[in-house]
């Protein structure tokens, strides 16, 4: 008597596991080409762009580190350049 011995050996759990592994890389391979060609979708975050002395500049008067007179002053000097 074979106790445990229906025929299949491993092949039963092996296969199991097997078709869980070929899922799971079918679907993450699914996901990674939506990423990549799926250009910009609207969950991920903008790309910021570096900011600019008049970005700054705003900034600053925004926050009330500096006042109109001040910031219309170094706008000017900033928009001669």
């Amino acid at each position: 008597m074979m106790w445990g011995y229906d025929g299949y050996g491993f092949g039963g759990g092996g296969m199991g596991i097997g078709m869980l592994l070929f899922w799971g890389l079918a679907i993450a391979a699914i996901v990674v080409l939506a990423r990549s060609f799926g250009g910009k979708s609207g969950g991920g975050e903008p790309r910021l762009r570096e900011k600019t002395a008049l970005d700054i500049l705003s900034e600053r008067y925004a926050k009330g580190e500096i006042g109109k007179v001040e910031f219309e002053e170094k706008r000017r000097d900033l928009s001669a350049r």
